[in-house]
Parts: C-alpha cells; structure tokens; sequence
C-alpha cells in the first residue's frame, strides 16, 4: 500500500515538474540535482547505440537508454520513475526562450539499490517528428528509505531526429512500389480500351461458311470446259477440274500410273478351259 502511494506520488510530481518547465524560459531552469536537497545518489545516462556524430533519435524505432545509479546514501533508494520531454526554439519569441515539443514515455521501475551499490536500468523510448535538433531531458524520481521523493535531472543535452534509412530490400517499400505499378498499369488499360482504340479501325472479321470459301476462291470464277475431267464414281457422274489440288511429289511413280481398264463385250464368252476330248 505503501509503494503504491510513493509511485502515485512520484508520478505526480513527474507532471508537476513537466509543467513548471513547460512555464519556465529553458530546460536549464529545470529540477536538477545540484538544486535538489542533498542526496548522495549521483546518476548518468548513455545510448549504447549512440554514433561519434551525436546522439540520433530515428523516428519509428526505439531509443534506448542506460541510466546507472550510484548510491551513496547509508539507506537504500528506491528508483521510482524515469521520463522526460523534448525541447526545441518557442516561435513565439523567436527561439529566444525553449518551449516543450513532445514529452517521451514515464517508465515505472520500482528498483532498490541497496546503500554503497549501483545499480542500472534500461530506459526506452520513440518518438515521431520532423527531422530537427532538439534538446533531450531526462529525468529520474527516487525515493529514500523514509519515502521523501527526489527528482534527479539524468540527461540534458541536444539530440538530432533523423528518417530511417531507405533501404532496396523494406518489404514494405516493395509492396508499396508493386501497388503504385498496378495503379499505373491498370489506368493506362483503361486509357486505351477508352480512347486509343477508338481512334483505329478495326479490320472486318471473316464471314461464316459459304463467304469464307467464296473469298478465299477470290469470288466467281469461271471454269474452262476443256480443263474440266469427267469422273464416274459410285455416286454418279460428276466434273472435277484439271486443276490439281494436291502435290504429286511425294507420291511414288507406280501408284501415279495407273493401269487402263479393259472393255469386254457383253455377249462373248470367255474361252473354256477344259481339258480337250
């Protein structure tokens, strides 16, 4: 019940102090510990991931910190809070005074760091602005043993917020670039069924049956009777032209001669071929 009043408290006075710095002219005038009641906890803070250029905030991904607690009280502490807010030029006065952009996450902790010891914590944050060189301040509340809180300033110094770095290989990109190329390719479809088709003619298609043949004969044309054949087959006489409509070519010699038939007369009769008596 206890702990849950001091973080209660704590919390509290994380926005208390929020606004009086929001109200004051520059993050500098804000709690930090030479201002505070005297209390032999010294803190620092370091990003791991931090570049020799500066201290970057990439939008989207998550900043961490390391706040390491040194605790030379002859109580133990207790680490209640980490949070701490953004700092830019207040157009209002033309960058003469700094105003808040943006508050970064509280963090509860609950941590005790026992008299003599040090103890660090991971503190993690993002954030989601326009590339600019800001002010980073972080703040820590702790608690000694008989619950008087103390606001400890862990960090104070510019920072850079920068765009993640495109990369070839982001599915997301990807998909994005794929959808753009299937907007682009379907309205230039429906561009030339609508209006470049329009202005081409289309070529007549070919009629059924009787008019394909006739076009393809190259219509009535009229046939020599002496190129004309007569051809008796079982259904009756009929009249073939001399033209051939095949290639003889590959057709071997002894199946193109074709033997001529005999006539026989009707009334004769075919010699006996019996034995003589």
């Amino acid at each position: 019940m206890v702990l849950l009043r001091l973080s209660t408290l704590a919390l509290l006075s994380l926005r208390v102090l929020s606004a009086l710095a929001q109200e004051d002219a520059s993050p500098e005038d804000a709690v930090n510990p030479s201002k505070s009641p005297n209390l032999a906890v010294k803190v620092s803070t370091s990003f791991p991931s931090s570049e020799i250029f500066g201290i970057k905030l990439v939008n989207g991904h998550p900043t961490q910190a390391l706040l390491s607690f040194t605790n030379d009280e002859a109580s133990p502490i207790n680490v209640a809070f980490v949070g701490g807010s953004l700092w830019g030029p207040d157009p209002k006065t033309n960058g003469a005074t700094s105003r808040i952009v943006r508050n970064v996450t509280s963090t509860r902790y609950n941590v005790e760091i026992p008299a003599g010891e040090k103890e660090s914590v991971s503190y993690s944050f993002a954030t989601e602005l326009h590339p600019q060189d800001l002010r980073l301040q972080l703040t820590a509340v702790v608690a000694n043993e008989a619950g008087t809180m103390y606001t400890l300033n862990a960090f104070n110094e510019t920072v850079s917020v920068v765009e993640p770095d495109a990369s070839l290989f982001d599915v997301q990109l990807i998909f994005l670039y794929l959808f753009l190329l299937a907007i682009f390719l379907g309205t230039l479809y429906f561009v030339y069924n609508t209006w470049i088709t329009t202005l081409f003619p289309q070529k007549a298609r070919a009629g059924k049956g009787g008019e394909r043949a006739k076009r393809s004969s190259g219509g009535s044309k009229k046939v020599d009777p002496a190129d004309q054949v007569a051809v008796v087959g079982a259904d009756g006489p009929a009249v073939t032209s001399g033209a051939k409509a095949y290639d003889e070519s590959w057709i071997p010699a002894q199946h193109l001669n074709r033997p001529e038939a005999r006539r026989v007369k009707s009334g004769a009769r075919p010699k006996s071929r019996g034995k003589p008596e």
